[in-house]
Protein backbone atom coordinates (compact mmCIF):
# COMPACT_ATOMS: atom_id res chain seq x y z
CA UNK A 1 0.00 0.00 0.00
CA UNK A 2 1.48 3.18 -0.72
CA UNK A 3 1.52 5.29 1.52
CA UNK A 4 3.29 9.15 2.40
CA UNK A 5 4.53 11.19 5.38
CA UNK A 6 3.57 14.30 5.81
CA UNK A 7 5.33 17.24 7.63
CA UNK A 8 3.36 20.34 8.20
CA UNK A 9 4.92 23.72 8.08
CA UNK A 10 4.24 27.35 8.02
CA UNK A 11 5.22 27.70 4.45
CA UNK A 12 3.69 24.54 2.96
CA UNK A 13 3.39 20.89 3.97
CA UNK A 14 6.28 18.59 3.25
CA UNK A 15 5.23 15.37 1.56
CA UNK A 16 7.63 12.15 1.15
CA UNK A 17 6.07 8.75 -0.77
CA UNK A 18 7.30 5.76 0.18
CA UNK A 19 5.44 1.91 1.05
CA UNK A 20 3.41 0.98 3.90
CA UNK A 21 4.81 -2.56 5.52
CA UNK A 22 4.23 -3.98 8.95
CA UNK A 23 0.60 -4.20 10.67
CA UNK A 24 -1.22 -2.62 7.57
CA UNK A 25 -4.59 -2.81 7.49
CA UNK A 26 -7.32 -3.13 4.87
CA UNK A 27 -8.99 0.09 6.72
CA UNK A 28 -6.83 2.88 5.69
CA UNK A 29 -8.08 4.78 8.92
CA UNK A 30 -5.94 2.28 10.85
CA UNK A 31 -2.51 2.95 9.44
CA UNK A 32 -2.95 7.01 9.92
CA UNK A 33 0.42 7.12 12.49
CA UNK A 34 0.83 10.49 14.45
CA UNK A 35 4.19 10.95 16.56
CA UNK A 36 7.71 13.08 16.82
CA UNK A 37 9.64 13.07 13.97
CA UNK A 38 13.42 12.27 14.79
CA UNK A 39 16.36 10.62 13.09
CA UNK A 40 18.75 7.60 14.13
CA UNK A 41 22.09 7.44 12.85
CA UNK A 42 23.01 3.82 13.78
CA UNK A 43 24.51 1.42 11.34
CA UNK A 44 22.97 -1.67 13.51
CA UNK A 45 20.69 -2.35 16.24
CA UNK A 46 17.21 -1.63 14.80
CA UNK A 47 15.62 -4.03 17.15
CA UNK A 48 16.97 -2.52 20.22
CA UNK A 49 16.10 0.86 18.84
CA UNK A 50 12.23 -0.14 18.35
CA UNK A 51 12.36 -1.88 21.82
CA UNK A 52 13.63 0.83 23.88
CA UNK A 53 11.16 2.65 26.10
CA UNK A 54 12.79 5.99 25.14
CA UNK A 55 11.65 6.30 21.79
CA UNK A 56 7.87 6.42 23.23
CA UNK A 57 5.97 8.85 21.04
CA UNK A 58 8.56 9.03 18.60
CA UNK A 59 8.52 7.71 14.29
CA UNK A 60 12.89 7.20 13.89
CA UNK A 61 13.88 7.72 10.34
CA UNK A 62 17.30 5.53 10.08
CA UNK A 63 19.76 6.93 8.33
CA UNK A 64 21.80 3.15 7.26
CA UNK A 65 20.91 2.60 4.13
CA UNK A 66 19.19 -1.11 5.02
CA UNK A 67 17.54 -2.15 7.58
CA UNK A 68 16.03 -5.45 7.91
CA UNK A 69 19.06 -7.32 6.97
CA UNK A 70 19.78 -9.28 10.40
CA UNK A 71 16.02 -10.06 10.74
CA UNK A 72 14.86 -9.92 14.63
CA UNK A 73 15.50 -12.26 17.13
CA UNK A 74 14.08 -12.86 21.02
CA UNK A 75 17.63 -11.85 22.56
CA UNK A 76 18.01 -8.55 21.65
CA UNK A 77 15.07 -6.89 22.97
CA UNK A 78 15.50 -3.84 25.83
CA UNK A 79 11.76 -4.17 26.21
CA UNK A 80 8.75 -6.86 25.89
CA UNK A 81 7.59 -4.57 22.64
CA UNK A 82 7.82 -2.02 20.28
CA UNK A 83 7.78 1.09 21.81
CA UNK A 84 8.43 3.80 18.65
CA UNK A 85 5.43 4.78 17.02
CA UNK A 86 6.62 3.89 13.52
CA UNK A 87 9.79 3.33 11.71
CA UNK A 88 11.27 4.81 8.14
CA UNK A 89 13.71 3.58 5.71
CA UNK A 90 15.37 4.39 2.71
CA UNK A 91 15.34 0.16 1.74
CA UNK A 92 13.80 -2.48 3.45
CA UNK A 93 15.26 -5.98 3.34
CA UNK A 94 12.24 -8.98 3.73
CA UNK A 95 14.91 -11.54 3.80
CA UNK A 96 17.39 -11.66 6.41
CA UNK A 97 20.90 -13.14 6.19
CA UNK A 98 22.12 -13.70 10.06
CA UNK A 99 22.30 -16.82 11.98
CA UNK A 100 20.66 -15.37 14.78
CA UNK A 101 16.93 -14.57 12.56
CA UNK A 102 14.48 -16.17 14.00
CA UNK A 103 11.82 -13.73 11.65
CA UNK A 104 11.83 -10.77 9.43
CA UNK A 105 11.74 -7.12 10.91
CA UNK A 106 7.75 -7.33 9.10
CA UNK A 107 7.04 -10.27 11.00
CA UNK A 108 8.45 -8.82 14.15
CA UNK A 109 6.34 -5.28 13.43
CA UNK A 110 3.04 -7.78 12.84
CA UNK A 111 3.38 -9.25 16.28
CA UNK A 112 3.53 -5.30 17.87
CA UNK A 113 0.72 -3.79 15.82
CA UNK A 114 3.46 -1.73 14.31
CA UNK A 115 3.27 0.36 10.98
CA UNK A 116 6.40 1.44 8.93
CA UNK A 117 6.95 2.84 5.58
CA UNK A 118 10.22 2.16 3.37
CA UNK A 119 11.27 3.68 0.13
CA UNK A 120 11.44 7.07 1.34
CA UNK A 121 14.10 9.64 0.61
CA UNK A 122 15.61 9.48 4.53
CA UNK A 123 18.10 11.47 3.58
CA UNK A 124 16.12 14.19 2.63
CA UNK A 125 14.02 13.95 5.64
CA UNK A 126 16.93 14.07 7.59
CA UNK A 127 18.28 16.60 6.09
CA UNK A 128 14.84 18.90 6.72
CA UNK A 129 14.92 17.68 10.40
CA UNK A 130 18.42 18.55 10.64
CA UNK A 131 17.52 22.23 9.92
CA UNK A 132 14.00 22.56 11.20
CA UNK A 133 14.69 20.40 14.03
CA UNK A 134 12.45 17.65 15.45
CA UNK A 135 9.20 18.14 14.48
CA UNK A 136 5.43 16.41 14.94
CA UNK A 137 4.60 14.51 11.56
CA UNK A 138 2.42 11.51 10.71
CA UNK A 139 2.25 8.46 8.08
CA UNK A 140 -0.97 8.26 6.28
CA UNK A 141 -1.76 6.12 3.11
CA UNK A 142 -1.90 7.70 -0.05
CA UNK A 143 -5.53 7.43 -0.13
CA UNK A 144 -6.20 9.58 2.68
CA UNK A 145 -4.52 12.37 0.86
CA UNK A 146 -7.97 14.29 0.51
CA UNK A 147 -8.39 14.21 4.42
CA UNK A 148 -4.90 15.68 5.14
CA UNK A 149 -6.75 19.25 6.72
CA UNK A 150 -8.53 16.92 8.69
CA UNK A 151 -5.85 14.80 9.79
CA UNK A 152 -3.32 18.05 10.18
CA UNK A 153 -6.10 19.35 13.26
CA UNK A 154 -5.58 15.84 14.94
CA UNK A 155 -1.62 15.69 14.61
CA UNK A 156 -1.84 19.68 16.06
CA UNK A 157 -3.52 18.25 19.03
CA UNK A 158 -0.77 15.83 19.69
CA UNK A 159 1.36 18.06 21.62
CA UNK A 160 4.67 15.72 22.53
CA UNK A 161 6.15 18.33 24.51
CA UNK A 162 3.62 18.01 27.65
CA UNK A 163 2.87 14.51 27.61
CA UNK A 164 4.96 13.11 30.60
CA UNK A 165 5.72 9.89 28.81
CA UNK A 166 8.05 8.42 31.86
CA UNK A 167 4.32 7.40 33.49
CA UNK A 168 3.12 5.60 30.35
CA UNK A 169 6.34 3.01 30.14
CA UNK A 170 7.07 2.84 33.66
CA UNK A 171 6.58 -0.54 35.41
CA UNK A 172 2.98 -0.11 37.55
CA UNK A 173 4.61 -2.68 40.42
CA UNK A 174 8.52 -3.61 41.68
CA UNK A 175 9.79 -6.34 40.64
CA UNK A 176 13.37 -8.02 41.23
CA UNK A 177 16.00 -8.88 38.55
CA UNK A 178 18.37 -11.03 40.17
CA UNK A 179 22.63 -10.93 40.48
CA UNK A 180 23.85 -12.96 37.53
CA UNK A 181 27.52 -12.98 38.58
CA UNK A 182 29.54 -15.55 39.36
CA UNK A 183 29.37 -17.73 43.11
CA UNK A 184 31.40 -15.88 45.80
CA UNK A 185 31.61 -12.38 43.59
CA UNK A 186 29.79 -9.81 46.22
CA UNK A 187 26.27 -9.15 45.85
CA UNK A 188 25.11 -5.67 45.95
CA UNK A 189 21.31 -4.37 47.34
CA UNK A 190 20.24 -1.76 43.87
CA UNK A 191 16.99 0.10 43.88
CA UNK A 192 16.43 0.87 40.35
CA UNK A 193 14.07 3.59 39.19
CA UNK A 194 12.40 3.02 36.22
CA UNK A 195 11.46 5.82 33.78
CA UNK A 196 11.38 3.64 31.02
CA UNK A 197 14.80 1.41 31.62
CA UNK A 198 16.08 -0.54 28.83
CA UNK A 199 16.83 -4.24 29.47
CA UNK A 200 20.50 -4.20 28.75
CA UNK A 201 21.16 -1.98 31.70
CA UNK A 202 19.67 -4.16 34.18
CA UNK A 203 21.51 -7.33 32.60
CA UNK A 204 24.83 -4.93 33.07
CA UNK A 205 24.33 -4.30 36.98
CA UNK A 206 23.51 -7.51 36.99
CA UNK A 207 26.43 -9.62 35.69
CA UNK A 208 28.62 -6.67 38.40
CA UNK A 209 26.65 -8.67 41.22
CA UNK A 210 23.58 -6.11 42.06
CA UNK A 211 20.44 -7.82 43.15
CA UNK A 212 17.71 -4.80 41.35
CA UNK A 213 14.20 -4.23 42.96
CA UNK A 214 13.36 -2.28 39.77
CA UNK A 215 10.39 -0.02 40.95
CA UNK A 216 7.68 2.79 39.55
CA UNK A 217 8.66 5.73 38.81
CA UNK A 218 7.20 7.82 40.79
CA UNK A 219 8.06 5.01 44.04
CA UNK A 220 8.80 7.23 47.39
CA UNK A 221 11.87 8.09 48.35
CA UNK A 222 10.99 6.91 51.94
CA UNK A 223 10.19 3.36 51.10
CA UNK A 224 13.41 3.15 49.34
CA UNK A 225 15.53 3.75 52.16
CA UNK A 226 13.00 1.73 54.50
CA UNK A 227 14.72 -0.84 51.83
CA UNK A 228 18.21 0.06 52.97
CA UNK A 229 19.72 -0.46 49.42
CA UNK A 230 23.33 0.10 49.25
CA UNK A 231 22.94 2.12 45.70
CA UNK A 232 20.34 3.62 43.45
CA UNK A 233 20.37 3.70 39.92
CA UNK A 234 18.17 6.24 37.83
CA UNK A 235 17.16 5.01 34.31
CA UNK A 236 16.90 6.09 30.40
CA UNK A 237 13.13 7.49 29.59
CA UNK A 238 11.62 9.52 26.97
CA UNK A 239 9.88 12.87 27.09
CA UNK A 240 10.87 15.88 28.98
CA UNK A 241 12.32 15.68 32.24
CA UNK A 242 10.96 18.95 33.80
CA UNK A 243 7.54 17.07 33.96
CA UNK A 244 8.85 14.43 36.14
CA UNK A 245 8.92 16.37 39.46
CA UNK A 246 7.97 13.48 41.22
CA UNK A 247 11.50 12.22 40.11
CA UNK A 248 13.36 15.02 40.96
CA UNK A 249 11.74 15.51 44.65
CA UNK A 250 12.92 11.56 45.12
CA UNK A 251 15.71 12.41 44.24
CA UNK A 252 15.95 15.19 46.24
CA UNK A 253 15.46 13.06 49.26
CA UNK A 254 18.19 10.83 48.49
CA UNK A 255 20.84 12.83 47.66
CA UNK A 256 23.64 12.03 50.04
CA UNK A 257 21.84 8.89 51.93
CA UNK A 258 22.80 6.23 49.24
CA UNK A 259 25.22 6.40 46.26
CA UNK A 260 23.21 7.52 42.96
CA UNK A 261 24.03 6.50 39.34
CA UNK A 262 22.13 7.93 36.73
CA UNK A 263 21.88 7.06 32.91
CA UNK A 264 20.09 9.50 30.70
CA UNK A 265 17.32 10.96 32.14
CA UNK A 266 18.97 9.29 35.29
CA UNK A 267 21.54 11.92 34.57
CA UNK A 268 18.88 14.98 33.80
CA UNK A 269 16.73 14.36 36.77
CA UNK A 270 19.73 14.12 38.96
CA UNK A 271 20.76 17.70 37.64
CA UNK A 272 17.57 18.93 38.06
CA UNK A 273 17.63 18.04 42.03
CA UNK A 274 20.73 19.35 42.15
CA UNK A 275 19.35 22.95 40.62
CA UNK A 276 20.27 22.31 37.29
CA UNK A 277 18.40 23.41 34.30
CA UNK A 278 17.60 21.23 30.98
CA UNK A 279 16.75 22.36 27.83
CA UNK A 280 15.42 20.78 24.57
CA UNK A 281 18.05 19.83 21.55
CA UNK A 282 16.91 21.19 17.89
CA UNK A 283 16.74 17.68 16.51
CA UNK A 284 18.98 15.63 20.07
CA UNK A 285 21.56 12.99 20.06
CA UNK A 286 20.49 9.75 18.37
CA UNK A 287 23.16 7.61 17.47
CA UNK A 288 25.73 5.18 17.59
CA UNK A 289 28.66 6.93 17.03
CA UNK A 290 29.18 9.90 19.08
CA UNK A 291 32.17 11.22 20.22
CA UNK A 292 32.29 12.01 24.51
CA UNK A 293 35.37 13.35 26.13
CA UNK A 294 36.08 12.07 29.48
CA UNK A 295 37.84 15.06 31.08
CA UNK A 296 38.94 13.52 34.13
CA UNK A 297 41.39 11.10 31.89
CA UNK A 298 41.52 13.00 28.98
CA UNK A 299 40.43 10.12 26.54
CA UNK A 300 37.71 10.01 23.91
CA UNK A 301 34.74 7.25 23.89
CA UNK A 302 32.56 6.24 21.03
CA UNK A 303 29.07 6.05 22.40
CA UNK A 304 25.70 5.23 21.93
CA UNK A 305 22.77 8.50 22.00
CA UNK A 306 19.31 9.02 22.41
CA UNK A 307 18.29 11.84 24.16
CA UNK A 308 16.03 15.37 22.76
CA UNK A 309 17.12 17.46 26.04
CA UNK A 310 20.22 18.07 27.71
CA UNK A 311 21.57 19.72 30.91
CA UNK A 312 22.81 23.27 30.49
CA UNK A 313 26.30 23.15 32.83
CA UNK A 314 26.11 26.60 33.56
CA UNK A 315 22.90 26.43 35.85
CA UNK A 316 24.52 23.52 38.04
CA UNK A 317 26.06 24.53 41.46
CA UNK A 318 29.81 24.66 42.15
CA UNK A 319 29.19 21.68 44.06
CA UNK A 320 28.48 19.52 40.58
CA UNK A 321 31.89 18.63 38.47
CA UNK A 322 31.64 18.92 34.63
CA UNK A 323 32.80 15.12 33.98
CA UNK A 324 32.03 14.73 29.99
CA UNK A 325 31.55 16.78 27.04
CA UNK A 326 29.95 15.72 23.61
CA UNK A 327 32.75 16.64 20.94
CA UNK A 328 30.19 17.33 18.43
CA UNK A 329 28.29 20.38 20.19
CA UNK A 330 30.13 20.60 23.67
CA UNK A 331 26.48 19.31 25.31
CA UNK A 332 26.62 18.22 28.95
CA UNK A 333 27.58 14.44 29.36
CA UNK A 334 28.11 13.70 32.58
CA UNK A 335 28.78 15.24 36.05
CA UNK A 336 29.55 14.21 39.70
CA UNK A 337 28.60 14.78 42.87
CA UNK A 338 30.89 13.70 45.19
CA UNK A 339 29.91 15.43 48.08
CA UNK A 340 26.83 13.38 47.23
CA UNK A 341 27.91 10.41 46.32
CA UNK A 342 26.36 10.29 43.19
CA UNK A 343 27.28 10.75 39.14
CA UNK A 344 25.58 10.41 36.22
CA UNK A 345 26.25 10.59 32.46
CA UNK A 346 23.84 11.84 29.26
CA UNK A 347 24.44 8.94 27.13
CA UNK A 348 24.14 4.57 27.37
CA UNK A 349 27.20 3.10 28.51
CA UNK A 350 25.05 -0.48 27.93
CA UNK A 351 25.08 -0.46 24.38
CA UNK A 352 29.37 -0.68 23.44
CA UNK A 353 29.82 0.68 20.16
CA UNK A 354 33.19 1.88 20.93
CA UNK A 355 32.61 -1.11 21.89
CA UNK A 356 33.70 -1.66 25.60
CA UNK A 357 34.33 2.25 26.11
CA UNK A 358 32.12 3.14 28.63
CA UNK A 359 31.60 -0.11 30.73
CA UNK A 360 34.00 1.61 33.52
CA UNK A 361 30.62 3.47 34.53
CA UNK A 362 29.04 0.46 36.09
CA UNK A 363 32.06 -0.25 37.81
CA UNK A 364 32.57 3.00 39.25
CA UNK A 365 29.19 2.62 40.51
CA UNK A 366 30.05 -0.68 42.84
CA UNK A 367 33.44 0.82 44.03
CA UNK A 368 31.40 3.30 45.33
CA UNK A 369 28.82 1.29 46.66
CA UNK A 370 31.97 -0.95 48.34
Amino acid sequence: MKGLIVLPGAHGDVILEGELFGAVSADPRKNVVFGELVFNTSMTGYQEILTDPSYAGQMVCFTAAHIGNTGANSEDLESSHIYAESLILASYTPKPSNFRSEETLESFMKKNQKIGIHGVDTRRLTLLLRDRGVTPGMIIPESLLGEIETLKKELAAQNYDQIDWIKRVSTKEAYQFKSTAPAGQPHFKVVAYDFGIKGQLLRDLAARGCDLTVVPCDFPAEKVLEMKPQGVFLSNGPGDPKLATYAVQNVKALLGKTPIFGVCMGHQVLSLAMGGETYKLKFGHRGGNQPVKNLESTSVEISSHNHGYAVNPETLPASVKLTHVNLNDNCCEGISVPSQKAFSVQYHPESSPGPHDSGYLFDQFIKMMQ
